[in-house]
């Protein structure tokens, strides 16, 4: 796609994974601009931490409400039907299994599916925020990050630097050049961007992967 940047490139991508009816957590970040490309014909519900079930768009510049906020802190709206709760409630719905999916951001990704995401060591940490009873516990996890970082180095290695947020938890990667899959702790290229090539794509992973039989263009 021309005058598309990484990041609309990615978010793009990544809402091709939501699904009619799944319950929906989106990382701060990158993440929580896939609700502005949801599929026609797809519902879904956005569940946040902090205690919320049924967030609306982005409320238009004069219209936010300071006390109606996500887990990141941004201002958000809310749907007809919209439901809060403490945020224990909030995570006994994760822990219990009952968010279908999660779309987070990453730091590293390790070719068998580790996430590191929630820390750079010697810089100010907030906290993980419940980006690791997520990983843990929501039945898909799709992670989302630029390929490489802003020198130009890898950020899909063979195994992750920094601390990790999980072990063996993504279960689908994608960035602006490729998606992969993780299986056992096998790493599968299943998409490349039609601007790539698989040579090329080498070059900038510090991981290793093998080609999916079915590898198809990704889709923009």
């Amino acid at each position: 796609m021309k005058n598309v940047s990484s990041r609309e490139r990615i978010v793009r991508r990544a809402a091709r994974e939501l699904r009619d009816g799944y319950y929906v957590n989106l990382g701060i970040g990158m993440p929580t601009l896939v609700a502005n490309h949801i599929p026609p014909g797809v519902n879904i519900v956005l569940e946040s931490e902090n205690g919320m079930l049924g967030i609306g768009p982005f409320p238009y510049e004069g219209e936010e409400d300071p006390d109606l906020i996500n887990a990141g802190k941004q201002t958000i709206t809310e749907l007809v039907g919209c439901s809060y709760f403490s945020s224990a409630d909030s995570f006994g719905m994760i822990r219990g299994g009952h968010v279908d999916l999660t779309i987070m951001g990453g730091m590293e990704v390790s070719q068998e599916g580790d996430l590191a995401n929630w820390m750079i060591p010697g810089k100010m940490v907030k906290g993980p925020g419940g980006g690791m009873d997520l990983v843990a516990s929501a039945k898909r996890v799709v992670i989302i990050m630029t390929h490489c970082n802003k020198k130009g180095e890898p950020k899909v290695l063979e195994k992750c630097t920094l601390p990790l947020t999980g072990v063996r938890c993504v279960d689908r990667l994608i960035t602006e050049h490729a998606v992969f899959d993780f299986d056992r702790g096998r790493m599968i290229l299943r998409e490349l961007a039609p601007d790539v090539t698989v040579e090329k794509l080498r070059e900038i992973t510090d991981a290793t992967f093998s080609e999916a039989p079915d590898l198809a263009e990704m889709a923009l």
